[in-house]
């Protein structure tokens, strides 16, 4: 999956073998997760389902949203492996994944909104 490193044509003495140096497609698969979150609302989505488990209605209801919206997002976020979701008779739930990356981009986002997590509060 590593893509060997290039012959430089200049070599200015800073250069060290970095044999870990993540393939083209590790880049674009997490660009697309980034991309993900470069929508307004997906962030929105995905920081209330950071801190609670809800269904469609709920959450059109939190955002302010109609539910085929909401759930247009939902499934960008959810094909993204940002969110999972989970069938209950007819109602669906949606939560986080839990997951080093979604982890660390719910961190992200409260740390650059300097925010704090309920949960934490």
């Amino acid at each position: 999956m590593n893509e060997k490193q290039p012959a430089l044509p200049h070599n200015h003495g800073n250069r060290e073998e970095n044999g870990n140096m993540p393939s083209y497609e590790d880049f674009e698969k997490l660009a697309d997760t980034l991309k993900q979150l470069s929508d307004p609302v997906r962030m929105k989505l995905f920081y209330i389902l950071c801190h609670r488990e809800e269904c469609v209605l709920n959450i059109s209801a939190l955002m302010g949203m109609s539910s085929p919206a909401v759930s247009h997002h939902l499934r960008q976020l959810r094909l993204s492996g940002l969110i999972t979701s989970r069938r209950e008779k007819k109602e669906v739930y949606y939560k986080a994944s839990e997951s080093r990356e979604t982890s660390f981009l719910h961190h992200m986002i409260e740390d650059l909104l300097d925010i704090k997590c309920p949960a934490k509060n």
